[in-house]
């Protein structure tokens, strides 16, 4: 195959698990980023990148968010939330991390494969991206796959986009007003 056909089955993969994302997951997804006080966000390797590219936009929005484990980030208070992006949903420090957070009283919302995972069932809202989970062996030999869990961190990335277009029309954003919360000092 070419890099041209490669390109092509892989937005094609996209658009097919695409059409799974279920707009009342991520209505109440949308509901508990619009009402938290502040927003945590975390994740871990490729889906750590894509939660941060969000985080990014969530700031740019005029939302109060940190990622965890930066030396910047608050104490987290009752009213805050914490975004998780994990494929398994059972990525041990991000379990832990939900569960502290959860006997902290603090909100939990995942992004995931997996809805009845350790994290999903913590969570107050789950919003499920189909995909590939890395040990997943249960493959259709004739469809088009990428390998472990790259399906569900492209479109975790464009969901996450996908989700801040909703929040724009719904606080009356704009390119423009974003803008202005944009970093001067890069």
């Amino acid at each position: 195959m070419s890099i041209q056909e490669n390109t092509v089955n892989i937005l094609k993969e996209l658009e097919h698990n695409a059409l799974k994302i279920d707009d009342g997951q991520a209505g109440q997804f949308i509901a508990l980023i619009k009402n938290a006080k502040h927003i945590f966000l975390q994740g871990a390797g490729r889906s750590g990148i894509a939660i941060r590219g969000f985080a990014n936009r969530l700031l740019h929005l005029g939302f109060s968010v940190s990622i965890v484990g930066e030396i910047s980030s608050p104490r987290s208070k009752p009213g805050d939330l914490v975004i998780i992006g994990s494929g398994s949903g059972e990525t041990g420090s991000l379990k832990s991390l939900a569960q502290k957070a959860v006997d902290s009283g603090v909100d939990v919302a995942l992004v995931t494969m997996k809805a009845d995972s350790t994290i999903g069932k913590l969570a107050k809202s789950v919003l499920v991206l189909p995909g590939t989970v890395k040990d997943d062996n249960a493959r259709d030999a004739n469809a088009f796959s990428q390998p472990m869990g790259s399906a569900f961190e492209q479109l975790c990335f464009i969901a996450y986009d996908a989700i801040v277009l909703e929040l724009m029309s719904e606080l009356g954003e704009a390119s423009e007003s974003m803008f202005k919360r944009h970093a001067d000092f890069e």
